[in-house]
C-alpha cells in the first residue's frame, strides 16, 4: 500500500510540475508570437501535443524513478511507454504542419497571377497528407514492437517477407495506384488545386486533391469526385495549365444575306464596351455555311474561365439583338420551291424529253461525269468495272 501512494504522490507532483513548466513556456511563446508568425503558430498548434507529451514523460520518470514495487507495475509502465510514443508522433506531426502552414504562408492564391502558388500549395497538401501517413505508420510500427510477442512474430515472418509483399500489392494494387498517381499529379504539375478543368462533359474548378481521390467543383455547385488514377490514365482539358487567360467562342445563324462587317463593329463594341473582355482576341468568322444558313462564330478572350462564361453569353445575347434589331430579313430562313402540276411558269420554257433532244445535249459531258466522257474517266471506268463476262472460262460461274 505504500508503494502505491508513493507512486500515486510522485504521479501527482511530476504532472502538475510538468503543467506547470508547459504554460509557462506557453505564455513566453504566445508573448512572443505578436511580432513572429513563426511563435504564433507553435503557439496555437504544438501546445497541446507539447503538454502531453512533457506531462506523460514526467509521470512514466516519476513511477519509474520514485514508485516501489506495486501489483502491475510493468504493465502500467508498458502503457506509459505506448502514450510516450503516442504524444512524441503527435507532437512531430504538429511541428511539421507548423512549418508546411509556414511554407504556404509565403505563397497566396487569391492574387491573379497564382499558378506558381497553386502549384506549390498543392504541392504541400501533398506531402502534409504523406507526412501524416508517415507518421501514423511509424507510430503504429514502434508501438508493437514493445510487445516481445510481436518482435518474435515479426522476426519469424521475415523469410515470408517476400510473399506477403506480394500479395498485399495484389490486395492493394487500386490503392497503391491512385496513391503514386496522386504523387505524380503533385509533382508533374499536370493539374493544381484551383485549375479549370473539363472532365466527364462537365466544366469545373479543382477543389481537393488527395492521395486516392479528386474533388472537382462543378459550376453549379455539385462535387465529381473522380479517383486520382482517372487523371493519369484518361484525357481532360485543364484550361489554366500555363495561365488562366482563356479563349472562348459563341456561335450563331443566320441567313446568307447578313451582313458580316457590320456584325464584326457590332462584336468589337460589345467586347471593348464591358470589364470582362482582357483586350486580347475579338475575332468574328463565316465557319460554316450550309443547310440554307451560315454559321458565324465570335471568338472572345478572358481574364478567367469564369469571365469568359459570361463574356460568351453576353456577346451571343448581344449579337442575337443587333440581327433582330436591325438586319431582321438576315434571320434564318428556311426556302422552298413547290410545283403542283408539270405547268410551265412564266418566263420559262418547256424541256423536251431526253429522247427527243439532239444527241450532243442528250450526252452530258465531261465535266458532268466521273467514271467515263474523258479519257481518265474511261480508265476509272475499266478500273471499277467487273471481269469481262466473255473472258471468263467456261463453268467457272462468274458473273458480271
Amino acid at each position: 500500500m505504500t508503494s502505491v501512494l508513493t507512486a500515486l504522490l510522485a504521479v501527482v507532483i511530476a504532472a502538475g510540475a510538468a503543467i506547470v513548466l508547459v504554460e509557462a513556456v506557453h505564455w513566453v511563446v504566445r508573448r512572443l508570437g505578436r511580432r513572429s508568425t513563426l511563435l504564433n503558430d507553435l503557439a496555437n498548434t504544438a501546445h497541446r501535443p507539447f503538454l502531453a507529451t512533457v506531462t506523460i514523460f514526467a509521470v512514466q520518470q516519476a513511477v519509474r524513478g520514485f514508485a516501489g514495487p506495486f501489483p502491475g507495475r510493468a504493465g502500467v509502465l508498458h502503457a506509459l511507454v505506448i502514450l510516450v510514443i503516442a504524444a512524441i508522433a503527435w507532437l512531430v506531426g504538429a511541428l511539421l504542419l507548423v512549418l508546411e502552414d509556414l511554407a504556404l504562408a509565403r505563397w497566396r492564391v487569391d492574387v491573379p497571377d497564382n499558378m506558381k502558388a497553386r502549384r506549390v500549395k498543392t504541392q504541400v497538401v501533398m506531402l502534409r497528407r504523406v507526412t501524416v501517413a508517415g507518421i501514423v505508420v511509424l507510430t503504429v510500427g514502434v508501438m508493437l514492437m514493445t510487445f516481445p510477442n510481436v518482435r518474435a512474430l515479426g522476426a519469424s515472418l521475415i523469410a515470408s517477407a517476400g510473399l506477403i509483399s506480394v500479395i498485399a500489392a495484389l490486395a492493394a494494387q487500386s490503392t497503391l495506384g491512385n496513391l503514386i498517381a496522386g504523387l505524380q499529379l503533385a509533382f508533374s504539375d499536370a493539374v493544381r488545386i484551383d485549375d479549370v478543368v473539363v472532365v466527364e462533359g462537365e466544366w469545373g474548378r479543382i477543389e481537393e486533391l488527395t492521395l486516392t481521390y479528386v474533388a472537382v467543383q462543378i459550376w453549379d455547385d455539385r462535387r465529381l469526385i473522380l479517383p486520382t488514377s482517372y487523371f493519369t490514365t484518361k484525357p481532360f482539358q485543364n484550361w489554366t495549365r500555363t495561365g488562366s487567360a482563356v479563349l472562348g467562342t459563341a456561335e450563331i445563324d443566320v441567313d446568307w444575306s447578313a451582313p458580316v462587317e457590320p456584325m464584326r463593329a457590332e462584336l468589337r463594341a460589345v467586347c471593348e464596351g464591358t470589364e470582362l473582355w482582357d483586350g486580347r482576341v475579338c475575332v468574328l468568322q463565316v465557319t460554316e455555311a450550309t443547310g440554307g444558313m451560315i454559321r458565324l462564330r465570335a471568338l472572345v478572350s478572358a481574364h478567367d474561365a469564369g469571365s469568359l462564361w459570361d463574356l460568351r453569353c453576353l456577346v451571343r445575347e448581344r449579337l442575337v439583338g443587333w440581327v433582330f434589331e436591325h438586319q431582321r430579313d438576315s434571320l434564318p430562313r428556311l426556302r422552298a420551291d413547290v410545283a403542283r402540276d408539270e405547268r410551265v411558269l412564266p418566263g420559262r420554257t418547256a424541256q423536251p424529253p431526253a429522247a427527243d433532244r439532239p444527241a450532243d445535249e442528250a450526252e452530258a459531258g465531261g465535266d458532268a461525269r466521273v467514271f467515263g466522257g474523258t479519257g481518265d474517266g474511261d480508265e476509272r471506268a475499266v478500273a471499277f468495272s467487273g471481269p469481262d463476262e466473255q473472258a471468263a472460262p467456261a463453268g467457272s460461274g462468274m458473273r458480271q
